[in-house]
């Protein structure tokens, strides 16, 4: 039973698909018609009846050769065209039953349903005064109003002319809909499209429109992938068929916030961040995406101008102050400096190394923001330069009252940018000594997993929620934890250090439970 109640939907989707359908095709309605036509004829024969040179085979010749006409003239024929050659199929019907053992005159439904859809209550009204002129009155003239047959050719024209009407009346709902629909989304100020199964756009709002005017001044065609003045991020490189965000929604593939531009004037170009959604039919299987355009040119203009802004300050700042820090150690390195001078130059010094870090970890997020980060490889020793942190780090550690263990391999060669993989580990070590409590130890591993190298620092500090730990890597994040204790940072380390990673072709993870500590990971390939 479930199957049968599927297929007789089905059945129905299709009906109203057909009906419905924005494009109507001349030589499907006529072919429908003229297979309707057949049918009757071959139920006749089987019947009995015999053919032969008679009124209703000169009607089945007239549906031919209209539809040989649609077929010629490639389905290409204005609507009054149409409209005229359904009237002539409503004829058709009476001409086929001005013989005893003429057509159905059912049939005349069919083209009754295509007026009403073409044209609305002008095409059910054409239906009412086509089936009484071209079917009744013929058909009471040939056989005369007697008996039943004054009943058959009343109800033809009644039938015909309500399909017509109930037709009508659902096109101008839908029509009516499609108009509500296209006005609001027309005031939204984002772009949509809508495609179908196979990659071709359905549906486009004005604000898309005005986007694939700047992206395909020469036109586009319809189809999803197709290539123009779209770029990547750095408003420079055009993407591929791949990479085009409707290509990819084609193919199945959903996403959020994809940032390209589009349009080659620099003063006219535009961001826009992409979202795409898959649409199933009733079976789950795909039909279609939905995708969704926002302009965020001035959000990216004015992170642009922030970038610039922190790193041009960035590097003023550091300039002077680089010259204070040396200063300071300088002095400090004076054997005549009293005890209470030596404790506050410590204060300045240490003060002057973290506002230093600050600026540092500054100008790295802006550079990381104006593009990928440039790595500049050598042969280095990782496990050299591991432990040569961890050595820096001590005094600190020692300091803090925290414990600091160290295991790598004796040697452990890779060629790396060493300034930023020293970044990186500096970094981990000094985001675990400030998570954790004294008394602790933290323990730094190195080793090769599956080909890549794997470094390891755990520590058993406060550990991180679930709730922050999606958020870890983000700029400017704090966990709450480490705002209510008051922990020095601005929540920059650990985005420059996954960047860093990202860009050696690694990755870095974290497992952390809260109250128990963090482990991180990061893995770096070792070819290349």
């Amino acid at each position: 039973m479930p199957r049968e109640g599927g297929t007789g939907r089905s059945w129905a989707a299709a009906l109203r698909g057909v009906l419905l359908a924005s494009t109507v095709d001349p030589r499907a309605i006529q072919g429908g018609f003229v297979l309707l036509v057949g049918v009757d004829v071959v139920l006749r024969l089987v019947g009995g009846v015999r053919p032969g040179l008679s009124l209703p085979a000169v009607a089945v010749l007239v549906a031919v050769l209209l539809l040989l006409v649609t077929v010629v003239a490639r389905g290409r024929l204005p609507a009054r065209a149409v409209g005229a050659m359904l009237v002539v199929d409503i004829g058709v019907v009476g001409l086929a039953r001005l013989a005893p053992d003429g057509g159905s005159g059912l049939v005349a439904v069919l083209p009754a349903l295509w007026l009403g859809r073409l044209h609305g209550r002008r095409g059910a009204v054409v239906t009412a005064v086509a089936a009484v002129a071209l079917v009744t009155v013929p058909g009471l003239l040939y056989t005369g109003p007697e008996g039943i047959n004054l009943s058959r050719s009343v109800i033809i024209p009644v039938v015909a002319t309500i399909a017509s009407l109930a037709v009508a009346g659902g096109m101008e709902q839908v029509e009516h809909q499609r108009r509500v629909s296209a006005a609001t989304l027309d005031t939204v100020d984002v772009g949509l499209v809508l495609l179908d199964e196979h990659g071709r756009y359905v549906a486009v709002n004005r604000r898309h429109a005005d986007f694939m005017a700047l992206a395909y001044p020469a036109g586009h065609a319809g189809r999803a992938g197709q290539l123009g003045l779209v770029y990547d991020v750095d408003r420079v490189t055009r993407l591929g068929r791949e990479s085009m965000p409707t290509y990819r929604a084609a193919r199945g593939e959903e996403f959020d916030d994809c940032r390209i531009w589009v349009g080659e004037d620099p003063m006219t170009q535009r961001a826009l961040s992409v979202s795409a959604r898959s649409v199933l039919d009733e079976a789950g299987r795909f039909g279609g995406a939905a995708l969704a355009y926002k302009d965020v040119t001035d959000l990216m203009r004015a992170m642009e101008v922030k970038d610039e802004f922190v790193a041009s300050v960035s590097h003023e700042l550091r300039t002077p102050l680089t010259s204070i820090v040396g200063y300071v150690q300088m002095l400090r390195e004076d054997d005549t400096l009293t005890t209470q001078t030596a404790r506050q130059l410590e204060v300045v010094d240490r003060n002057a190394h973290r506002l230093l870090r600050l600026i540092t970890d500054l100008l790295d997020t802006a550079q990381i923001e104006a593009g990928p980060v440039g790595m500049r490889r050598t042969p280095c020793d990782l496990s050299a330069l591991v432990s040569s942190c961890a050595d820096a780090a001590r005094p600190a550690y020692r300091a803090a009252g925290i414990g600091l263990e160290v295991a790598v391999p004796d040697a452990l060669p890779m060629l790396l940018d060493r300034q930023r993989i020293e970044q990186v580990v500096d970094n981990l070590l000094t985001n675990a000594m400030k998570y954790s409590a004294a008394g602790t130890v933290v323990r730094v591993g190195l080793a090769v997993e599956d080909g890549r190298a794997e470094l390891t620092v755990v520590d058993r500090g406060i550990g991180i929620s679930a709730a922050d730990r999606d958020r870890l890597f983000t700029r400017f994040f704090r966990s709450r934890d480490a705002e209510d204790r008051s922990i020095q940072g601005v929540g920059l380390g650990l985005s420059i250090t996954r960047e860093i990673v990202e860009a050696h072709g690694g990755r870095v993870e974290v497992d952390s439970e809260l109250g128990v500590g963090s482990t991180f990971r990061v893995r770096l390939p070792m070819a290349g």
